[in-house]
């Protein structure tokens, strides 16, 4: 599966990890697996991944920098996929979102996933007790960035395949 990602600040991985101390029998998302998905493109092999590219950078020229802030933990109390409950940090992004927005008109939005089902969010840990998941959620020190660049990330090989600067 190949996605376009906003990089993130070391600042949200050690909130992240702070947090999912507090939440002993769910699964943590380890330093260095954090992501911010701005949309899935598809799966395939290396041939579609340069198609892929080639169609989101040509969708997203022009595209300026854009503002991200973090400002609250949630939670997804059933996944679409995976262990539930899902721990997060809520991102806030306008920017984000038409970037997203921007994607899905290309390429199609996964079911339950993407499109106006689309939440911008980090997630910190899957499973666990519901209600210790709950206690954890609410608002924290906001952490804003800017995302000046985006990652095309390869999740079968989990890294980062190729970066678009922006503005695009």
């Amino acid at each position: 599966m190949y996605s376009l990602n906003v990089p993130l600040p070391s600042e949200v991985a050690r909130r992240a990890g702070e947090i999912a101390r507090q939440l002993p029998q769910a699964t943590p998302r380890e330093r260095g697996e954090h992501t911010l998905l701005a949309k899935r493109l598809g799966s395939g092999q290396a041939a579609e991944y340069n198609r892929y590219e080639a169609a989101a950078r040509e969708v997203l020229a022009g595209t300026a920098p854009f503002a991200l802030r973090i400002e609250r933990v949630d939670l997804f109390e059933t996944a679409t996929a995976g262990p539930s409950p899902v721990v997060y940090l809520g991102v806030d992004s306008p920017g984000l979102v038409a970037v997203h927005d921007r994607l899905c008109d290309r390429f199609d939005p996964q079911p339950d996933l993407g499109g106006d089902d689309y939440v911008p969010h980090v997630t910190i840990a899957r499973g666990g007790s519901i209600e210790a998941a709950r206690t954890v959620c609410g608002p924290i020190e906001p952490i804003e960035w800017t995302a000046e660049a985006l990652e095309f990330y390869d999740a079968e090989r989990g890294l980062a395949a190729s970066r678009l600067s922006l503005p695009a």
